[in-house]
C-alpha cells in the first residue's frame, strides 16, 4: 500500500488580500466617480438648457410687454379729459363728443401674459434644483412680480371696469349706444349723429356715478402700468444677467 504525500499550498498573506480588497475598492469607486461626474454633467447640461429657454421667454415678454404698456399709456392719455368732460356735460347733457372718447378708451382690460413655458416645466418636473441659486431667484422673484400684476388686473381693475359698465348701461340710451358702434369692427366711433339722445336720463347722480366710476378705473390703470414698467424693469435686468454670464445671444 503506497502512501502519497499531501501537497500543500503556500497560504497567502494578508498583505496579498488587502490589496486584492483595496484594488476591488477602487475600481468600485472609480465607477462611482464616473458614474456621478456624468450624471453632473447632464444636469449641468440641462440647466444650461432651461437658462436658455428661460431668455427666450423673456425676450418675448419684453416685446409683449412694451406694446402693453404703449397701449394702456395712449388710453390713459385720452382719459385724462375726465374732468373737462364733467363739467361740459353737467352744463349741458347733449355733448357727446368727450363722452365718445371716453367711452372708447374704457372699455376692456388690455391685459399681459407671461410666457411661462419654461417656467411651468421648471416647477412640474423639478428644474429649479438643477439652477444655480441666484438664477433661480432672478426668476422666482420675476414669476413672484407678475402674480402681483395678475393679481391687482383680477381684483381691483376688474372690480372697477365691471362697475363702469353697470353705471354705463344704466346711463347711456340704447340708440345711442347701437349707434357709436361699428357692426363691424365692434370698435366705439368718433361720433354719432346729434339728432340721437346719448343719455337715457338726465339724473345728476348718476352721471355723477359714472365719472366716480371711471375715475377709479383710471386710477387703477395707472397703477397696472406701474406694476408693468416694473416687471418689464426686471425682465430687461433678467435678460442682461443670463446673457452676460451664459454669453448668450
Amino acid at each position: 500500500m503506497e502512501v502519497h504525500a499531501h501537497t500543500h499550498t503556500q497560504r497567502k498573506k494578508w498583505t496579498h488580500y488587502f490589496w486584492e480588497f483595496l484594488m476591488l475598492f477602487l475600481a468600485v469607486f472609480c465607477g462611482f466617480l464616473a458614474e456621478y461626474q456624468l450624471e453632473h454633467k447632464i444636469e449641468k447640461e440641462k440647466g444650461k438648457q432651461y437658462i436658455q429657454s428661460v431668455y427666450e421667454d423673456l425676450k418675448e415678454d419684453t416685446a409683449s410687454l412694451a406694446n402693453t404698456i404703449a397701449t394702456i399709456s395712449g388710453i390713459i392719455e385720452n382719459l385724462k379729459t375726465i374732468a373737462t368732460c364733467h363739467d361740459a356735460v353737467l352744463k349741458n347733457p347733449d355733448v357727446n363728443s368727450c363722452m365718445l372718447t371716453l367711452f372708447k378708451n374704457s372699455r376692456r382690460i388690455y391685459t399681459f401674459d407671461l410666457t411661462d413655458r419654461t417656467i411651468r416645466q421648471l416647477t412640474n418636473a423639478g428644474g429649479f434644483r438643477l439652477l444655480r441659486k441666484q438664477d433661480a431667484d432672478n426668476i422666482m422673484k420675476y414669476e413672484s412680480l407678475y402674480r402681483v400684476y395678475k393679481d391687482n388686473e383680477s381684483t381691483q381693475l376688474q372690480n372697477s371696469i365691471d362697475n363702469l359698465r353697470i353705471s354705463y348701461n344704466l346711463l347711456v340710451n340704447f340708440n345711442a349706444n347701437y349707434a357709436m358702434i361699428d357692426t363691424d369692427s365692434i370698435e366705439v366711433k368718433d361720433s354719432i349723429p346729434a339728432s340721437i339722445p346719448l343719455f337715457i336720463t338726465h339724473d345728476n347722480g348718476l352721471t355723477n356715478k359714472y365719472f366716480n366710476d371711471l375715475l377709479r378705473y383710471f386710477r387703477n390703470l395707472h397703477i397696472q402700468r406701474i406694476i408693468l414698467k416694473n416687471l418689464e424693469v426686471r425682465a430687461n435686468r433678467n435678460i442682461k444677467y443670463f446673457k452676460d454670464k451664459y454669453h448668450l445671444e
